[in-house]
């Protein structure tokens, strides 16, 4: 009797040490399933961002070449207006993600830089120059290179920049929310994120 009893008791305990493993293995499945969907959500999520604006300026340009020591001047001007189109872009393929899948966190680690690419189209008029100080190739590649840098700050300082980080926070809402749907948790700049409005950059 005590065999019997003793081999019953056996099977039991092994029969749930088998259910226990199971049951794991299944898990550990089912986090490994969960987890390389949400790295292939996070591959659909990263895209181009771009927002653009078009901008507008008059510049007068101002050129005076001493001559003779100092005795004579020689002066050129142009009236320069141009019309820029700006991109501000962020590139989301590169953003940089850990996956901890024992606990459930989507940690981002890096989000890139933003990208500025501006195109100018200028125009001269009223352009005057004295016989000793002519326009030079180098001359118009010098005022592109200012009014460039003169339109960087403007836009760097405009509604532009703004407009393309709130259009980035409303993509990090969509990781937000996709995490969140799959019983996962998203961490940024060591924050737990646990509302859409916890994004700050």
């Amino acid at each position: 009797m005590r065999k019997i009893l003793l081999g019953v008791f056996i099977a039991v305990v092994l029969f749930g040490v088998v259910q226990y493993f199971s049951q794991e293995r299944d898990r550990r499945n089912e986090l490994n399933e969960t987890s390389a969907l949400i790295e292939k959500e996070l591959r659909n999520v990263g895209k181009l961002i771009v927002t653009e604006g078009t901008y507008s300026q008059i510049y007068t340009y101002n050129d005076t070449k001493s001559l003779l020591m100092g005795l004579v001047d020689s002066k050129k001007k142009a009236l320069v207006v141009v019309n820029a189109e700006a991109f501000i872009s962020y590139d989301l393929s590169k953003i940089e993600t850990e996956i901890l899948k024992e606990e459930k966190i989507v940690r981002i680690l890096n989000i890139p830089e933003p990208e500025l690419k501006i195109n100018p189209d200028i125009e001269y008029y009223d352009i005057t120059q004295e016989y000793l100080n002519q326009f030079e190739a180098k001359d118009y590649n010098e005022i592109k290179k200012r009014v460039t840098k003169l339109l960087r700050k403007k836009i760097e300082a405009s509604s532009l920049t703004a407009n393309a980080e709130n259009r980035l926070i409303s993509e990090l809402q969509k990781i937000y929310l996709l995490t969140n749907a799959m019983g996962w948790t998203l961490e940024y700049n060591n924050q737990l994120i646990l509302e859409e409005t916890d994004f700050k950059l």
